[in-house]
């Protein structure tokens, strides 16, 4: 398949697909965003995957200097020449440490993330939240109502939950494809998460296992999906009757701080 070239400021550099590189062209999108993440001078501002620049640019009205992680090797040379201001780390967001870049404190994360990556990149924020102050994304439309969505509605599942325990999440806009080259197959959104002051629970890796079985088979009941793992005798019949998308988030906190685990021999 041909690569789309981008012409930025007499730029010829393709558009890697197996990157998942799509650049934003409208200027006012980047400065929406940089608005709504409520970033201000003095902050620790994170950029995943600069790209052209388009969103970077945006932040320099409001950060005179900041860090980028940009994995393209011709791009990540862009954007030292455009923007020497910024501290261009060229490597993968999924690899690069990101406790040295907090220095102490804590990132206001920005980014217009590859779709092809996206679960990764919001589970290692995740992973990292005491390292994230707030994590302002563009993403896949369907993703971000997945993450922002309500009990009751087919979107809502694993990704809503562990995202929705952890962080307060805002959906804040969505975005046309027409607005990027190349233009991708569906349309985008932007969200922004923060985490909690406290996490919910103590053992949040097996609350994440908790919830991954829990949806496992939607259309099954709470004790369906739940007996072969967990002793549910602490749980009132009627609430194990009902199905996982019935249950707000914190309901669901709520009931797998009343399982105990089911010895068993094999891992799940």
């Amino acid at each position: 398949m041909p690569m789309t070239k981008v012409e930025y400021k007499h730029t010829h550099i393709a558009a890697k697909k197996k990157l998942g590189q799509n650049f934003l062209l409208d200027r006012n999108i980047p400065k929406k965003i940089v608005r709504e993440s409520g970033i201000q001078p003095g902050d620790r501002v994170l950029e995943i995957g600069p790209g052209f620049g388009a969103l970077s640019t945006a932040i320099l009205e409001t950060i005179p200097a900041f860090t980028a992680i940009e994995k393209d090797r011709e791009l990540a040379q862009f954007i030292r020449e455009e923007h020497p201001q910024i501290e261009l780390i060229e490597g993968d967001f999924l690899k690069v440490p990101l406790e040295p870049l907090a220095a102490g404190g804590k990132l206001a994360v920005l980014g217009n993330i590859p779709y092809s990556i996206t679960s990764p990149i919001l589970f290692r924020l995740l992973d990292n939240r005491h390292l994230v102050a707030s994590a302002t994304l563009m993403m896949q439309h369907e993703v971000a109502q997945r993450i922002a969505a309500v009990p009751g509605t087919k979107e809502y599942g694993i990704l809503a939950v562990q995202m929705q325990a952890f962080c307060d999440v805002k959906y804040l806009f969505k975005v046309g494809r027409a607005v990027f080259k190349p233009r991708p197959e569906v349309d985008s959104a932007v969200i922004r998460m923060v985490p909690k002051a406290a996490d919910p629970v103590e053992d949040s890796e097996g609350f994440r296992l908790f919830v991954r079985r829990v949806f496992h088979q939607r259309r099954k009941t709470l004790l369906n999906n739940l007996k072969e793992y967990y002793d549910t005798s602490n749980v009132p019949e009627t609430t194990l009757k009902l199905r996982a998308e019935a249950l707000k988030v914190g309901e669901l906190i709520e009931l797998f701080g009343m399982l105990r685990v089911v010895e068993r021999g094999d891992a799940d």
